[in-house]
């Protein structure tokens, strides 16, 4: 800490005594500081200038996926995600870190099992792929909270202020997740290179200081207290340059904003907004920040959906591949030095991990499907921008220039903005001007090259750009000492071999398209028909013209081999880089030389060299022939995961097999014919029950945002109950005059609550994605004078709030009982009793975390873990088909075995069915070996299909199932159907290990 502070004091020093670079903001005087004055106080390992981040004195575009490894608690599929994202050609992930999971109550950091961080970390080092940390402590990412453990309801003070209350709540958490992540910069060798103080710090109210110098810089110095070093970046929400460098205290090293253009309305996937696609970000970046790369820490990806959404499957359409192409590469024609894609993987909000305002599934629409499927035509996509990235450095080095309608083709229907550089090749983004247009627009362009101004195409035909697509038209493109004079066809990727070089160049279906290459050489067509090439010799360069068909083309010119391929088989293509049998080289432009390429479908995860081996990991959803091109001098021999493979290699050095595919047979169970066992799990609702050990609900409150209705505080939180089904119960003494009773309930945007009076069911509200609390009366049976009564409210937690406005304090919104009224009573004539989870913050299941479990009867019991005590007392048969006859909570469980073959990656989910009309009112949770893998809504949905990874799932053993079902209305339910499916089953490498998921042993202290 001292050391820090000495550095600290030298920065401020050193600041002061050199030159500035000033520019305007907003009509404010901005004075940045030289770079290198922080840099050399920090580290020397990342540097960086106005366009992009040297790594190790390299300079280096920073393709990064945002993922959350605790969305997905198997820590040995970490790296199965890892590996698809360095297949998309990218060489950076982003994370955050979910504080509520780590501290579930003050004081006790947790990060151990399926929570520890140094397996993500360790596995993202082995493949090679950088990181970008973002622990927040506010991370928003729709988590319960926006990250913030439930006990900060409790603070007294604002949240993500300079309140000394709040920054003391934040150092146990900080000081152990920043030590962490400290350990592992790339200083010390990791895989760190980017550290994110706070997030999306962009918005204030309700007289709070925003923004605040203080608090922002406060945030900071804490990272370096914790022992980061490495630079800090910012995320603004949009590009108004809050804390950017020279802005003064709480500056952060280099500015990065968000942006997520389409928005989250999924319901109309075909209506592109008008407005929507950026066009100024450049110049704003230039007013903001010019002296540090353009980067954009969170570009939209996907979109969440709420509760009774339409659906990720609409998601995916309204940012699939189309928008990618449109949206991504306008992103590329600003000079991105860092594009982070938000989410590259989503995966699952289990264990009430999620914000109210979705639901368990948070697949975001992602390239990544929450399944880790990589079917989506948007991941294949990705990868050709990816590898493209990869394969232009000289795109970093490339001047951005201000879009126009005529200068470069000859109408004014599409927009051309060029990237152009001085020796090192240009870029020019082409789009419809009109972003939204379907429309198949002919043109010509007229681009300045280095053999002069040139107007393309040179040997007649059109160029087309279809709807809703944009090209990267390349000038002076460099391909290791070959110079690509142009090319409208895309290009992949490129790699010198020892044979020779290769290119590879893809378009859409049925396009012309003509590349040129300064070259003296003659034009070979070494495979596919001569028929539909044409080429000729114009001055110093050698044109190529050809028409997009499905089948490959192989073009020879002198010791440049370019393959001409339609983008779908271009979608078949990986660039695995060589590494050894357990690391792969991070992503600089030696370790990308050193790649070959494969055809071969589904997914290639590795490549390495072995004695005179060629190995390659891969998975196959089919039949797949395979092709390597470049394979090393050295090698003799191909295996394919661990097996050697017969190879033939063609005329043009290409070596050839064929993997077979044989899916296994996969058994799985009849869910609704297994032996189910049936609980009652609100016997609470019932007169006679003893609540003796619950806790009294005798505090005052200690949230300072939300002032009690009540007499004492009947917010959840005050309890240290955060999260699941919460109960109350109520006792009273009638005076045989009560005639209704009214009540407030609140647990966040599409919440429950049912209400009963000493066993007599007196109603329910069901739930709706706009409401987050519910004022109902329900009416009285007739009550006896003198005799005591007691009501029982279960109340459904969606999670709390997210705090993105600072001042709002908006994460603090109770959850539980707001206010009650009985006519003819006092408000303290009714003394209550409340619980949630089993210990609260004292959490009894360390292994599944704080947030796994709520408050009904069975989970406080652990019964909902494996092997419960299904023969005691109150047990019987009975299946949730049978469901129940009234209102009222069962829990139900069964058990069954699985056998899946070693050797194969089967995506399995969970079905609800949804066929009567109207859909009734219920609600179900699904627990999964102990760990809560489903939170349905039988009438609001739209979630019925609930995936579980294997690691949660015993594939190859017992597993354990448990369903809560929640009646909510008088004719009680049941579910429609329930059963278990499965994907495409994928041949594979993976090796899955169990998260750890402790069996049911009786618990100390169980009420």
């Amino acid at each position: 800490m001292r050391l820090l502070s000495v550095c600290a004091a030298a920065l401020l020093a050193a600041q002061a005594a050199g030159a500035s670079l000033t520019h305007k903001l907003n009509g404010f005087t901005i004075t940045e500081h030289p770079d290198p004055e922080k840099r050399d106080l920090l580290q020397k390992y990342v540097t960086w200038d106005e366009k992009s981040l040297f790594i190790n004195g390299e300079r280096l575009m920073i393709f990064s996926a945002e993922i959350h490894p605790w969305r997905l608690p198997v820590p040995s599929l970490w790296r199965d995600v890892l590996n698809k994202v360095k297949a998309l050609g990218f060489n950076c992930v982003s994370f955050y870190v979910d504080w509520a999971l780590l501290e579930g109550k003050p004081g006790e950091y947790s990060a151990d099992g399926s929570f520890a961080w140094e397996p993500f970390f360790d596995a993202a080092a082995e493949l090679g792929i950088y990181l970008i940390a973002r622990p927040g402590p506010y991370i928003n990412a729709e988590v319960s909270g926006g990250g913030f453990p439930g006990w900060l309801q409790r603070l007294n003070g604002t949240i993500r202020s300079s309140d000394e209350a709040y920054l003391d709540a934040t150092e146990n958490y900080v000081s152990h997740i920043g030590a962490v992540i400290a350990k592992y910069q790339i200083t010390n060798g990791g895989p760190v290179i980017l550290y994110q103080p706070d997030n999306e710090y962009s918005g204030g109210c309700c007289g709070e200081e925003f923004p605040n110098p203080d608090y922002f810089q406060y945030v900071i110095d804490q990272a370096r207290r914790a022992g980061i070093v490495v630079p800090t970046i910012s995320n603004d929400a949009y590009p108004g340059g809050h804390n950017a460098p020279g802005t003064g205290k709480g500056e952060v090293d280099i500015y990065g904003h968000d942006n997520y253009p389409v928005g989250f309305d999924c319901s109309n996937p075909d209506v592109w907004l008008e407005g929507g696609l950026p066009t100024d970000y450049r110049d704003l970046h230039l007013e903001i920040s010019p002296s540090t790369p353009y980067a954009l820490v969170e570009y939209q990806a996907g979109a969440f959906d709420p509760w009774g959404g339409p659906g990720f499957e609409k998601c995916v359409a309204l940012t699939g591949y189309e928008f990618e192409r449109v949206f991504y590469k306008n992103t590329f024609s600003f000079g991105a030095g860092l594009l982070s894609l938000y989410m590259t993987f989503g995966g699952t909000n289990w264990g009430n991990l999620g914000h109210p305002g979705g639901y368990t599934s948070y697949d975001y629409a992602s390239p990544i499907a929450e399944t880790r499927e990589i079917t989506r035509e948007k991941y294949s996509e990705l990868k050709l921008m990816g590898n493209f990235m990869k394969s232009s450095p000289s795109y970093l080095l490339a001047t951005p220039g201000h879009l126009t309608n005529t200068t470069y083709t000859n109408t004014a229907a599409l927009t051309v903005t060029p990237l152009i550089g001085n020796e090192t090749g240009s870029f020019f983004v082409l789009r419809h001007s009109d972003y939204r247009s379907q429309e198949s627009t002919p043109y010509t362009l007229r681009l300045p090259t280095s053999a002069g101004p040139l107007t393309i195409p040179q040997l007649g035909g059109s160029l087309t750009l279809n709807g809703r697509d944009s090209k990267v038209h390349i000038v002076d493109y460099d391909v290791a000492g070959t110079k690509i004079l142009y090319s409208t066809a895309e290009v992949f990727t490129w790699k010198e071999f020892h044979d020779g070089k290769v290119l590879v160049l893809y378009g859409g279906p049925e396009e012309h398209h003509e590349f040129a290459v300064s070259s003296k050489a003659k034009v070979d067509v070494l495979e596919g028909p001569e028929s539909s090439i044409t080429s000729k010799r114009v001055r110093d360069a050698v044109v190529v013209a050809w028409n997009v068909k499905s089948s490959r083309r192989i073009i020879q010119i002198g010791d440049l081999k370019v393959l001409l391929l339609d983008r779908n088989s271009a979608y078949n293509y990986w660039v695995p880089q060589l590494g050894t049998e357990t690391t792969i080289p991070f992503s600089t432009d030696k370790a990308v030389a050193a790649s070959i390429i494969v055809k071969a479908g589904y997914l290639v995860r590795t490549a390495f060299l072995k004695d005179h081996n060629l190995h390659i990991t891969a998975d196959f959803n089919a039949t797949t022939p395979v092709e390597v091109i470049g394979a090393p001098r050295t090698a003799k021999n191909l295996f394919i995961n661990g097996e050697k493979a017969h190879h033939t290699v063609d005329r043009n050095g290409i070596w050839t097999t064929e993997v077979k595919y044989s899916p296994p047979e996969i058994a799985l169970p009849d869910l609704e014919n297994l032996d189910w066992v049936y609980l009652d799990t609100l016997p609470e609702a019932q007169p006679d029950y003893d609540d003796s050990a619950w806790p009294d609900a005798n505090l005052p409150t200690k949230n300072t945002i939300y002032p009690l209705k009540t007499p004492t505080s009947l917010y959840a939180s005050d309890y240290g109950f955060h999260t699941g089904y919460l109960l109350f119960r109520g006792h009273f003494t009638a005076n045989g005059k009560e005639t209704n009773f009214s009540i407030q309930t609140q647990g966040g945007q599409a919440f429950g609550s049912s209400v009963w009076l000493s066993g007599t069911y007196l109603g329910s509200w069901t739930g709706g994605n706009d409401y987050q609390d519910n004022n109902a009366t329900y009416t009285l049976p007739s009550l006896t004078a003198g005799k005591e009564y007691v009501f029982t409210v279960v109340v459904d937690n969606m999670g709390l709030n997210e705090n993105w406005i600072v001042g709002q304090d908006e994460m603090k919104k109770p959850r539980g009982i707001l206010n009650y009224r009985l006519p003819g009573h006092a408000a303290d004539d009714i003394t209550w009793k409340l619980t949630g989870n089993l210990g609260g913050e004292d959490y009894i299941d360390k292994a599944r975390g704080p947030l796994n479990e709520g408050g009904l009867y069975a989970e406080r019991h652990g019964y909902h873990q494996p092997y419960p005590p299904t023969n005691n007392k109150g047990w019987k048969p009975s299946t949730p088909l049978d469901g129940l006859s009234g209102p009222g909570i069962g829990f139900y469980t069964t058990s069954f075995d699985l056998d899946i073959p070693a050797g194969w990656d089967v995506p399995i989910s969970f079905n609800f069915g949804n066929t009567t009309t109207p859909a009734p009112a219920y609600r179900a949770q699904l627990y999964v070996n102990g760990w809560q893998y489903g939170k349905y809504v039988n009438n609001i949905g739209p979630q019925t299909k609930f995936p579980v990874p294997e690691g949660i799932l015993n594939y190859r053993g017992t597993n354990w199932v448990g369903l809560t079902l929640w009646a909510q209305e008088e004719h009680g339910a049941r579910l429609d159907s329930f059963g278990i499916s499965y994907g495409t089953p994928v041949q594979t490498v993976l090796d899955v290990e169990l998260a750890k998921q402790p069996r049911y042993e009786k618990r100390r202290g169980v009420y």
